[in-house]
């Protein structure tokens, strides 16, 4: 009975480094997040920075870290753009400041302290004028 007693503690405390020595965002967020694309009509078609990606609707996993230039085209109507910035949760630094120094430098180096401010992107096309 000592020697699981033992084994349990010590399987606690490897966790305890474990989550000491990375980043909370880290270890529950990851570096990406999903980002669903939309557009009315449908059939758009969507560029990320200027590279098409798909048809709407989509869905992508983009890096949290970065923001992006979203682009919606579809032939007989006004092109879309949309920006989608990232930002630093606040929550994950205050986690991180509580267990310590090296999760804030763990999550500042991978950035993925960072999120996309939205999940979501639906583009209202406008039909061309007739010229």
């Amino acid at each position: 009975m000592q020697r699981i007693q033992n084994s349990a503690s010590y399987l606690c405390l490897f966790a305890a480094i474990i989550i000491a020595a990375s980043g909370c965002a880290t270890i529950f967020h990851g570096s990406t997040d999903k980002l669903n694309f939309s557009s009315d009509p449908t059939g758009a078609k969507v560029y990320v920075n200027g590279q098409y990606m798909g048809t709407a609707p989509l869905e992508l996993k983009l890096e949290s870290k970065h923001s992006y230039t979203i682009e919606f085209r579809k032939e007989g109507y006004d092109n879309k753009t949309v920006v989608v910035t990232s930002s630093v949760g606040a929550g994950w630094i205050v986690l991180d400041v509580i267990f310590g120094l090296v999760p804030v430098i763990v999550d500042a180096a991978t950035g993925n302290w960072y999120s996309l401010d939205q999940d979501h992107v639906n583009a209202a096309l406008e039909k061309q004028q007739a010229k």
